[in-house]
């Protein structure tokens, strides 16, 4: 266990060191934040000025040197646009996008899981293609088509709840289900395929000999047997929504890291898009890094070497 937690943190710091090389690197690319910051009469001696403030002016390498022992001590820099600390932006931001994200998982995950075994337990039956017809729907369907849906369903047609912003339990409801249709999709569909499989093996079939309930065989013996790919695709959905509510987040006018993210790469903002970046890296993978973890409570036969 010890070398493969070794291991696994260096392949973690590996990826996150990636990340933020990339991200460092496409910005740059993207275009000179001077010139966005400055009105457009400025003369080329102000853009200049700015570039030296900003350290712009300095070579690529002696930048990107400067930013990986920054980003090490947690420093990004300063928000060009803002004037304050980027990670502390990308803190204030982040409560909104785990609240989001959190509420999100919880309705995918309280509506599929349950639709996953009842369409395992029905094969072919009307439940099931019904099932499985709208998770391909919440799978194909864009997110922001999805958004704009609800609010023109239930923001605008039925007005129940608020169309943007963030406050009461109401502003949540919208775009928790819009940010959580995928994985609702997702987890619906690998939860029936499991249990598919699990049921037709000979253990269940002797269970069923034996004289036990259905209920019982299901919950107690098949979705046990059947939990860690869920496990694994709950883990990976989770990750993926802290860092996809990006859509979601500029639909609902949602302040989370995402939008914020969003209005730095318009900005040329590099500071916040990078706080913000690695920021959802870090959350990604020691989700992934906790799913691994989980692997042996739910099946004691694995062990990691």
């Amino acid at each position: 266990m010890r070398r493969y937690l070794i291991r696994r943190l260096a392949r973690t710091i590996f990826a996150l060191w990636g990340i933020s090389t990339i991200v460092f690197i496409v910005m740059r690319l993207s275009g000179d934040p001077a010139v966005l910051l400055l009105p457009q009469e400025a003369s080329v001696e102000d853009v200049r000025r700015l570039r030296q403030e900003l350290g712009l002016d300095e070579p690529f390498p002696v930048q990107y040197l400067r930013f990986l022992g920054n980003s090490l001590r947690g420093n990004f820099g300063e928000s060009f646009r803002h004037k304050e600390p980027a990670m502390r932006l990308v803190r204030l931001h982040l409560w909104a996008t785990l609240e989001l994200s959190f509420a999100a998982f919880c309705i995918a995950t309280v509506v599929a899981v349950p639709s996953g075994i009842l369409a395992a337990v029905k094969p072919n039956s009307l439940y099931d293609h019904a099932a499985m017809s709208l998770a391909l729907v919440g799978q194909s369907a864009p997110t922001f088509w999805i958004g704009i849906m609800l609010i023109l369903a239930f923001g605008l047609g039925l007005p129940w709840f608020p169309i943007g912003g963030r406050g009461t339990w109401k502003h949540l409801v919208m775009p928790a289900i819009t940010l959580g249709a995928f994985a609702m999709a997702s987890i619906a569909r690998l939860t029936r395929s499991a249990m598919l499989e699990v049921t037709r093996l000979d253990y269940i079939t002797a269970a069923r000999a034996k004289g036990l309930g259905e209920g019982r065989i299901i919950w107690r013996h098949a979705l046990k047997n059947a939990a860690i790919p869920i496990v694994t695709i709950m883990g990976l959905q989770f990750g993926a929504l802290l860092g996809g509510a990006v859509v979601t987040e500029t639909v609902f006018s949602w302040p989370g890291i995402g939008r914020l993210a969003i209005q730095g790469i318009y900005n040329r903002d590099y500071p916040v898009v990078q706080a913000a970046v690695f920021t959802a890296a870090v959350f990604f993978v020691g989700i992934n890094f906790v799913v691994d973890l989980l692997y042996t409570l739910l099946d004691p036969r694995i062990r990691y070497e």
